[in-house]
Order: C-alpha cells, then structure tokens, then sequence
C-alpha cells in the first residue's frame, strides 16, 4: 500500500543523500555536524556546551568531540559568557563565518540547479512546505530552531 506516509518517508531519506551529491566535498567543506552546530550559533549567539546539549538533544562527549574538532579547525573559540554566567560559550570565528557563508553558497547553488524549471510558485510552495514539516518535528521534539 502506498500511504503519503511511506512515500514522504521515502522521499526524505533520498533527500539526504542527495543533498550531499548537489555540492563538491573538496577541501575546506564543514563537516556536517560543524555545519549545523556553526549555524545554530549563528542564529542564537554564543552558546555553552549545556546550551548545545538542550538545543540538539546530544550528549555532552559527542559535543565535547565535535567542538573540540572545530576549536582545532579554528572556526570557533571559547570566550567568558557575555551575561556573566560561568560556563564558557563557543561563538563563531571569523574563518568560521567565511566557512559557513561559503558552504552555505554551495548549497544554494546546487539547489539553484536542481529547482532551475521550478516556477517561483511550486519553490515557494515547497520551501513552505519544507518549513511547515521542520516545524512540526520541533514541535513534537520540544526543541524549536530560532528563525529569523
């Protein structure tokens, strides 16, 4: 039986291997998981490694091993917390900024190609779409992705 359900499930899998065939993996890409971690810093500002925990539902020795290859990578530093709480926050570098734009670019140009006999509408329409799902899974997760 054919159920949306099975077919959207499906569809999202393919979507994420795909999503790595539209850009070159060449070097200087992020990995995925600085990508992700750089551009919810991004959005929220500096964050401690609790902050991060809450915010992705990971454990502390996988963010601990993640931000420590980022400190390396020099795309992130620790620094004293602006509000004056004790635990340090990551925010981004300035190489990490350029990383993230440049990686960011790549991904929208390989969209770009992809969504090129698109008409505004149906790409609109499926960036709400897109939206409204992402939502949704943050609703049920209980942890919402600051939007601009």
């Amino acid at each position: 039986m054919d159920m949306p359900v099975d077919r959207i499930e499906f569809e999202t899998m393919l979507l994420g291997r795909h999503m790595s065939l539209l850009t070159s993996r060449g070097d200087g890409r992020l990995d995925r998981s600085a990508y992700i971690l750089l551009s919810r810093i991004r959005v929220q500002g500096p964050m401690s490694i609790g902050q991060l925990r809450d915010a992705f539902g990971l454990d502390t020795s996988t963010l601990n091993r993640q931000t420590a290859a980022m400190l390396r990578a020099g795309v992130v530093e620790r620094i004293a917390d602006p509000d004056g709480g004790i635990a340090r926050k990551f925010v981004i570098t300035d190489e990490g900024e350029r990383r993230l734009d440049k990686d960011r670019a790549e991904n929208r140009e390989g969209l770009q190609r992809v969504l090129a006999d698109w008409s505004p509408q149906e790409a609109a329409r499926f960036a709400d779409d897109l939206a409204r799902l992402n939502r949704d899974i943050e609703r049920l997760d209980g942890r919402p992705w600051p939007r601009d």
